[in-house]
C-alpha cells in the first residue's frame, strides 16, 4: 500500500499542537471486528451495563465489497477502507490523514481532495463537508462518501469538476463520531453523540437505564400500554390516531387525556418509575461549540436563565467537536461548510438564537438566502432558513398544545460558530423526512401519518412493525411495535439512500463551485527615468462569493487581500545603498493592502523600484488572499 500522509491532532489542556506521522491504516482490533465475540462493549465507567448483543442489519454493509454502491449503509470501517483505497488509487488528488481520536480512541479520518500539481491545498480556496456528528444520523456520512466518489469518478471527465479540483481544495470528513455510529450499526442501542458516560436524569448515576431489546429482534421499537389504573389514566398521553383506520399510529395528547402510555422498548433498570431515560452517553457534540454556549441542565443556578441539554461541562469538552473546531481554525481558507445531520428535510443555517435580520450583516444574509434557494433547487426540501425562526416555526401550530409555534433558541450550535466566529457560509443541513413524501390527508402538514401511508404505498410496509402482544416484566400486558427507529424514522430505507444523498451532495458541490478565487490577470513592468521601474499588478475575484463575509471581517477571521514584491533578501540590504530599493509604497512596510475583493471586482497594486546595479533582477509578485487563494508571478526588472 502506498504511504499517505496524516496529521495527528494532539490536543492538550494548554492548547493544540500538530505532529506529523505516517498513516498506514493499521489499527487495533475493535469489538465489532472480532467475529468470535457475541457482544459489543463500550468504553467508560458507568453504573449500567457496557455490553450489548451484537446485531447485523440487512440495511448495512459490514465488510467492504468490490464496488461502492449506495443502496446500503456502510459502517465506519467500510467507509475508511474506501478512503484508504482512494488515497492509494489517486495519489495526486487525495490525501488521507487522521485529525483526532474519538472518546473511545478510534481514528477520525479526513481527506483533502485537490490537484497537488497545481499547488498546495492551503494556497487554494476551500470547502469543508462533514457527516456523522450525531451517532444515529448515518445518512449524513453517506452524503460525504457519495460526494467524494462523485468528485473522483468525474475528475478529468467533467470540465467543471476538473476545474474545481485543479483550483480549489475540498476537505471531507465522513465520520466525525465513529464510536457512536459503530455502536448504532452493530447493536440495537442508540444515542445522541459522544459515548462518554453522562448522568442524563441527574440522579447521581451514569448511564444506568439504557434501552433493552426485550423481544430479541435487534431493534428498539416502542411499547404501548393501555392505561387501566387511576394513576395510569392520570398520566396517559397517547391515543390511537383516528386517521389511521388500522389502529397503528399513536397520537400525542395532554397527560390525562389519553388512553395509552408509550415508552421506548426496555425496562426501568434503576427503579425510578422512568424507562430508558439514561442510556449510553448523552452529550451532544452539536451543542458543544463555544459560540453562544450555555450550561447543561442544572447549570443555571438562578433558575431564570437558559440552559442547553447535552452541552457538557464546558465548550469543546468533547474530542470530536474539538477536532472540528481546532482544525477549521487552523484552515481559514475555508468559505463554505456543511456539517450534516438528519432527519428534518431542511437547509439549516444560522442564526440559532435570534432572527436573521436582527443579527446578520445584510450582504451576508443575502448570500445565505441565495444559498437557501440554490439548495432548494437541488433537493426540493420543504424548508430552508435559520435555526431560530424558520426551523422552529416550520409547523405553524404546536401539535400537542394547539398554540402557534414560536421561535426558540438553540445554544452552542455549529452553524452559529460557523458564521459568528468563523465567518463562513455554514450549513447544518438535515436529510430524510420520515417517509412523509406526500400530504396524504391534505391537512397541510407532513407528519407521521403521511410517513405511514407512504410506507404502506411504496415501502412494502417495512418501516412499521405491527403492534405485537408482549408480557412486560414490570408493566404486564403491553404491545411492542411502531416505526423502525433506525431505517425509517431516523434514516430512510436503504433503497431511498442515494436519492437523498445525491441531491444534497450536488448542492454542496454547487456551493463549492461558487467559492471565491483571486486571479492575477496582468503584471506589467514599465521603465521610468533614473533607472526606476513601475510594477503594476492587476487581479480580480473570478468566483461568485466575496473573499470575506462581512462577519469574517468583523471577527478578523480573514485578513484583507494584499500584494507584495519579493526580491532576494541580499539585494535589499544596505538601506539607501541597497542594490534594489522599493520606493513605493513609501512606508517601511512595502506590502500593498487592498481590502477585500468582491466577485467580479478588479483591483490593482503599484510598486516603484529603483535599481542601483547594472543588469536585470528577478522578483516575484505575490497576491495573498486568506480565502481567495494565493497567486504569484515571476518577473524581470531592468535590462
Amino acid at each position: 500500500m502506498k504511504q499517505t500522509s496524516t496529521v495527528l491532532l494532539s490536543l492538550f489542556i494548554c492548547g493544540a499542537a500538530y505532529a506529523q506521522k505516517s498513516y498506514y491504516g493499521i489499527e487495533e482490533k475493535w469489538p465489532e471486528q472480532d467475529t468470535a465475540r457475541k457482544v459489543y462493549t463500550v468504553k467508560g465507567e458507568r453504573h449500567g451495563i457496557s455490553y450489548f448483543k451484537k446485531h447485523r442489519f440487512k440495511e448495512v454493509q459490514y465488510e467492504p465489497g468490490a464496488t461502492l454502491t449506495f443502496d446500503v449503509y456502510h459502517t465506519p470501517d467500510v467507509m475508511y477502507s474506501w478512503c484508504r483505497k482512494w488515497a492509494e488509487q489517486y495519489p495526486n488528488l487525495v490525501d488521507l490523514y487522521e485529525v483526532a481520536r474519538s472518546y473511545e480512541g478510534r481514528p477520525i479520518l479526513q481527506m483533502t481532495l485537490t490537484n497537488k500539481k497545481t499547488g498546495k491545498h492551503t494556497d487554494k480556496p476551500a470547502a469543508y463537508f462533514e457527516g456523522g456528528r450525531h451517532s444515529g444520523e448515518v445518512t449524513s456520512s453517506e452524503a460525504v462518501l457519495w460526494l467524494t466518489k462523485h468528485l473522483l469518478d468525474n475528475y478529468g471527465k467533467d470540465p467543471a469538476i476538473t476545474k474545481l479540483l485543479d483550483t480549489k481544495s475540498i476537505y471531507l470528513r465522513p465520520e466525525n463520531n465513529p464510536d457512536g455510529a459503530t455502536m448504532y450499526l452493530y447493536t440495537a442501542q442508540r444515542n445522541r453523540s459522544s459515548m462518554r458516560p453522562r448522568d442524563d436524569d441527574r440522579d447521581g448515576l451514569l448511564d444506568e437505564d439504557a434501552e433493552d431489546d426485550l423481544d430479541g429482534d435487534g431493534i428498539i421499537y416502542q411499547i404501548r400500554k393501555k392505561a387501566v389504573t387511576k394513576e395510569e389514566l392520570e398520566k396517559a398521553d397517547y391515543v390511537i390516531d383516528p386517521k389511521d383506520k388500522a389502529g397503528r399510529l399513536m397520537k400525542r395528547v395532554q397527560a390525562g387525556q389519553g388512553d395509552y402510555l408509550v415508552y421506548t422498548e426496555g425496562i426501568d433498570n434503576d427503579g425510578d418509575g422512568k424507562y430508558n431515560e439514561d442510556g449510553i452517553g448523552g452529550l451532544d457534540n452539536h451543542r458543544n461549540y463555544p459560540e453562544n454556549w450555555r450550561p447543561d441542565q442544572g447549570g443555571d443556578f438562578t433558575g431564570r436563565g437558559y440552559t442547553q441539554g447535552g452541552a457538557s461541562e464546558f465548550p469543546l469538552s468533547e474530542p470530536e467537536t474539538r477536532a472540528t473546531f481546532v482544525w477549521l481554525m487552523g484552515h481559514p481558507n475555508i468559505t463554505v461548510v456543511n456539517s450534516m445531520d438528519t432527519r428534518v428535510p431542511m437547509h439549516l443555517r444560522p442564526p440559532s438564537t435570534s432572527a436573521s435580520a436582527e443579527s446578520m450583516f445584510p450582504p451576508d444574509l443575502a448570500i445565505y438566502k441565495h444559498m437557501d434557494s440554490l439548495g432548494l433547487s437541488f433537493t426540493h426540501y420543504p424548508w430552508a432558513g435559520d435555526v431560530y425562526d424558520v426551523y422552529n416555526t416550520r409547523n405553524k401550530v404546536n401539535r400537542l398544545t394547539g398554540d402557534p409555534s414560536k421561535p426558540e433558541p438553540l445554544f452552542g450550535h455549529g452553524p452559529d460558530f460557523g458564521y459568528f466566529q468563523y465567518g463562513a457560509v455554514w450549513y447544518g443541513d438535515e436529510l430524510w423526512n420520515g417517509g412523509a413524501m406526500k400530504d396524504y390527508d391534505g391537512d397541510g402538514d407532513y407528519d407521521e401519518y403521511d410517513g405511514l401511508m407512504w410506507d404502506d404505498e411504496a415501502n412494502k410496509k417495512q418501516g412499521f412493525k405491527l403492534w405485537t402482544k408482549f408480557t412486560h416484566p414490570q408493566l404486564g400486558a403491553v404491545e411492542i411495535g411502531g416505526f423502525h427507529p433506525k431505517f425509517f424514522a431516523q434514516n430512510g430505507p436503504a433503497w431511498q439512500l442515494e436519492n437523498w444523498i445525491s441531491r444534497e451532495s450536488l448542492f454542496n458541490l454547487a456551493m463549492a463551485k461558487d467559492l471565491p478565487q483571486v486571479e492575477l490577470t496582468d503584471v506589467t513592468v514599465k521603465p521610468l527615468p533614473d533607472n526606476e521601474y513601475e510594477v503594476k499588478a492587476t487581479w480580480t475575484n473570478s468566483g461568485k462569493l466575496p473573499v470575506a463575509l462581512e462577519q469574517a471581517k468583523r471577527v478578523k477571521m480573514v485578513q484583507e487581500d494584499r500584494v507584495s514584491l519579493d526580491f532576494d533578501k541580499a539585494l535589499l540590504k544596505g538601506f539607501k545603498d541597497a542594490k534594489v530599493i522599493i520606493t513605493q509604497p513609501t512606508l517601511f512596510d512595502k506590502t500593498v493592502y487592498a481590502g477585500y475583493t468582491r466577485p467580479g471586482e478588479k483591483k490593482e497594486a503599484t510598486f516603484r523600484v529603483k535599481l542601483n546595479q547594472a543588469g536585470p533582477v528577478k522578483a516575484k509578485v505575490k497576491l495573498l488572499s486568506t480565502r481567495g487563494g494565493y497567486k504569484e508571478k515571476e518577473i524581470t526588472i531592468g535590462k
